[in-house]
Formats: structure tokens, C-alpha cells, sequence
């Protein structure tokens, strides 16, 4: 009888061992990152025609975007520039940012912000969204018309594009902060102690957008903004760049809309892009413009060196549906190895059966730390 028991503890504490094992291996799967891909705001493409995965994002060559691609999501290679402003119908002179691409009606699609040479009165930040169109993922794009796909009179960066089940489109994007002055309990409290003259936020909008993306139909929606007051529970995460004295700007930029169980939800970013405390949080509602509201649960994805880390800067994610059905949540991030360097990471993002978002990251491989 003490035999079999003690052979029954060995085949327990074998089994544990084993198990403890198969996670360890499971999580090192898992945590590739950061990945070998210097790149902010990245967006991946899963293309069924080659069945690859291509790797789009803000960087790797002025004034142009430049593609990875992979077969497994862990390797990825540096292809060509797929985007260059140094083309006919160009209307971008700089800061090309956050490319985003689909496939739609057998073409690809790159939307994308630049600063618009049209631009009289010497702005500082004349962002806008364009359009460009390749018939492959590797490119090259080339510009639909001469210019961006619409002017609200006031500078955008950030586009993201929902295919609804009904066929419509919506575009969604962010309104920059620059000459955007915002009155709130922050902006006073900060104001107050001298620590700025006025805080100026940037704010999410979605519009319709026209099924041959030659410009929108009816007027922008304001859906998400940083909170006005101190007691909202969305305040302290979202004001962190202006409450540590990082900068006088708060941010809700990096939108990502995806619908699940009848529920939209949009996924956005706040807190200064170049600063450690730039987050991820997510909103709800049950319409593609709203009303959004934000969740308890936020920020979904931060820094964790507060924790022990080494990971910053976590923020502008999109969403990748891999070809298993896995649902991955692609961010950039720093750690203190690779410095002010944005680098790509990729972390299983779950909802559960209450419809909470979480987001299993920042993650770092085992042999980075």
C-alpha cells in the first residue's frame, strides 16, 4: 500500500514536470519577441494566394514603407520598399506613417498618412490619409489620385478601414493634436502648477467611407476623446504623459475597429508615441459609429518595467487572425536593449465569455532579459 502511494506521488510530480515543461516551451513559443523588425505601428497582411503573412509599418525608409514577410509569424525577412513618395501622382513630402493594407477585389490597398505639400499657411503638421493600390502585397503602390482622400480642415494620421458584413465601409482615424487646445479638469490642474500653458488632445472619428475609396460619404463622427475629468476611470492612464511632465499633449490615436459576438470594438492608444507610457485600452458599442464606451479593464497593454520588465512604448496595435484561427495582437514596443528603437511585438489577444479584451503581453523571450 505505501508503494503504490509513493509511486502514485513519483507519477504526480513526473506529470507536473513535464507540464511545467510543455509551458515553459509553450510560453518561449509564444514570446518571440521582440521580433527582428524595427518597425512602429506595424500591420499584418495574411494573403491565402501565397499563404504568407507581410509586415507592414512605419519606418525602414524615408519617405516610403518598405514590407517583411513570413511564412511561420517568428522569422521574418525584409523584402523592398513597396511604397516610395518619389512617384507621379505623390502628394506626401514626409512623415509617412502607419501603412495599413487589404486585399479587396483582388487588389491591395495601402492606406497611409503623410504631411500634404499643399500647404499654404506653412503648418507645422499637415497630416492626411491617402490611398495607394498595388496588384500585390509586395507592391509597388502607387497612389490612387494626387492627392489624400479627404480634407476635414484639420490635420489626420491613423487610418483603419472596417469591411462590414453589409458591405459598407467605414474609415477611422485621428484627429492630430496640433492647434488643438482642450479645456478639462487635466489641462486646469496642470495649467495650475505651471507645468504648461494648454494641453491639446487628438481625438478618433470614423466616416463611411465610398466601396471605391475615392473619398468618404457624409460627415465625420466623433466617437473617442481623452476624459474631461479627474474622477473618470479612464483619467489617470490616459493623462499620464501630461501628469509625469512628459509633454503638454494627450493622445487617443492608433484606432483598430474589429466586431466580435455582435459587439465593436475599437482598440486605440493614448499617452506620448515616443514615451514610455504609451498604452492600449479599448472601447465598446453595438454599432461601427457608435456610441463607444470605454472599458473598466483599462489599459489592456502597458509597460511593464514597473513590474520587473523591460518593456516600454507598448502601443498603436492592430489585430492579425492568423490562418489557425488564432488572434494575435501586433504593437510596437522598447525595451533597454534596444533603446529608443521601435521594434514589433506579437501576443495572443482573448476575449472571454463576458466580453472583456485582454492581452497576453508585453512578453520578451526567455534568453532576452
Amino acid at each position: 500500500m505505501i508503494v503504490k502511494k509513493i509511486i502514485a506521488i513519483l507519477m504526480l510530480i513526473i506529470s507536473f514536470i513535464n507540464t511545467s515543461c510543455q509551458e515553459r516551451q509553450y510560453s518561449t513559443i509564444l514570446s518571440n519577441n521582440p521580433l527582428d523588425v524595427k518597425l512602429g505601428d506595424p500591420f499584418v497582411l495574411y494573403d491565402k494566394q501565397s499563404d504568407m503573412y507581410y509586415m507592414y509599418g512605419t519606418g525602414g525608409v524615408a519617405n516610403g514603407f518598405v514590407v517583411y514577410s513570413s511564412s511561420d509569424l517568428v522569422n521574418w525577412e525584409n523584402k523592398s520598399v513597396v511604397y516610395t513618395s518619389n512617384q507621379d501622382r505623390s502628394w506626401g513630402t514626409k512623415d509617412f506613417w502607419a501603412p495599413e493594407v487589404y486585399q479587396y477585389n483582388d487588389r491591395y490597398y495601402m492606406f497611409y498618412s503623410a504631411h500634404w505639400k499643399n500647404n499654404p499657411n506653412n503648418e507645422l503638421e499637415n497630416y492626411k490619409i491617402g490611398v495607394a493600390v498595388s496588384n500585390s502585397p509586395l507592391g509597388p503602390f502607387e497612389d490612387m489620385t494626387g492627392g489624400p482622400l479627404f480634407d476635414p480642415g484639420y490635420p489626420i494620421i491613423d487610418a483603419n478601414v472596417y469591411f462590414s458584413e453589409d458591405g459598407r465601409l467605414y474609415l477611422y482615424y485621428s484627429r492630430c493634436c496640433y492647434k488643438h487646445s482642450v479645456d478639462s479638469e487635466i489641462s486646469t490642474w496642470a495649467i495650475d502648477r505651471g507645468m504648461y500653458d494648454n494641453i491639446e488632445e487628438s481625438w478618433i472619428y470614423g466616416v463611411e467611407l465610398k466601396s471605391d475609396f475615392s473619398g468618404i460619404i457624409g460627415e465625420p463622427v466623433l466617437l473617442l476623446r481623452p476624459p474631461l475629468k479627474m474622477k473618470d476611470k479612464q483619467s489617470e492612464w490616459e493623462s499620464r504623459s501630461v501628469t509625469s511632465g512628459e509633454i503638454n499633449r494627450r493622445w487617443t490615436e492608433g484606432s483598430y475597429l474589429f466586431k466580435h459576438n455582435d459587439v465593436y470594438y475599437m482598440m486605440y492608444s493614448a499617452n506620448y508615441f515616443a514615451g514610455e507610457n504609451y498604452a492600449v485600452g479599448y472601447a465598446t458599442s453595438n454599432y461601427p459609429l457608435g456610441l463607444f464606451e470605454k472599458s473598466d479593464n483599462n489599459p489592456v497593454l502597458e509597460k511593464n518595467t514597473n513590474k520587473g520588465g523591460v518593456v516600454t512604448g507598448t502601443g498603436h496595435n492592430s489585430l492579425l487572425r492568423d490562418k489557425n484561427g488564432k488572434t494575435w495582437c501586433v504593437y510596437h514596443g522598447r525595451t533597454s536593449i534596444t533603446g529608443d528603437e521601435r521594434v514589433v511585438f506579437m501576443d495572443p489577444l482573448h476575449i472571454d465569455n463576458k466580453g472583456n479584451l485582454s492581452v497576453e503581453g508585453p512578453t520578451v523571450k526567455s534568453n532576452f532579459q
